[in-house]
């Protein structure tokens, strides 16, 4: 999956839509957010048309869910360090919440089950963070959500999609691949692409393959 392409440069983005759903047990809902339809729910509704919207600041918390448990894919291919990451803080979510550069994929009771959020690097959309939840795994909710996002860039001008991401993680690189994206030869990236991988490297994710990848709209 893509990659955090700010200071934060975390875990790779998660979208398993590829590989065999699991069963799991919701996380707790946090307690900024009590509410008990914000959760995953334990019975999805796999005919329910995905609808893919902004998010909503009370789902924020919900977000930091999806991704903690869309992360344990790592545990399986022997990147622990990977899936025990931290997701972004409330304040970051936030952040991108205000400027219009987050959304989610919901299902039939309007739960987010996926998330994308993104920066503008170099007058392109660059993928902060693309997750979906196990339970909805298999789904095409991640191609959905890079689709909703190729729309909302084409109406604006904005000429491609940016990421960086793992070369060898089948979910990563070669997922993306599957969606239209290229990988860049590093000696041509753009300015700030080659920050982006600079600040990768300083946070230790070079101890894995990674490239940087783009869909040209």
């Amino acid at each position: 999956m893509a990659e955090h392409t700010t200071s934060h440069d975390r875990k790779p983005c998660t979208v398993p839509d590829a590989l065999p759903a699991t069963s799991f047990s919701p996380r707790s809902v946090s307690p900024m957010n009590p509410d008990h339809r914000r959760r995953a729910p334990d019975a999805i509704d796999h005919n329910y048309p995905m609808q893919i919207r902004p998010v909503r600041q009370a789902e924020l918390p919900l977000l930091q869910d999806i991704e903690r448990d869309a992360g344990r894919w790592f545990f399986d291919i022997g990147m622990p360090e990977i899936a025990e990451d931290e997701p972004l803080p409330l304040d970051e979510l936030l952040r991108y919440h205000r400027a219009g550069r987050a959304w989610v994929a919901t299902d039939h009771a309007d739960v987010p089950v996926g998330y994308l959020i993104v920066d503008i690097v170099d007058g392109n959309f660059h993928i902060e963070q693309v997750s979906v939840h196990p339970r909805s795994a298999r789904r095409r909710v991640g191609r959905q959500l890079l689709d909703h996002l190729a729309g909302q860039a084409t109406a604006t001008r904005i000429p491609a999609l940016t990421l960086t991401t793992f070369a060898d993680v089948p979910w990563n690189a070669p997922y993306y691949t599957r969606c239209g994206f290229t990988t860049l030869d590093d000696n041509n990236l753009t300015p700030g692409l080659r920050a982006v991988r600079h600040r990768e490297a300083a946070h230790g994710l070079d101890r894995w393959p990674r490239v940087c990848m783009r869909r040209d709209l």
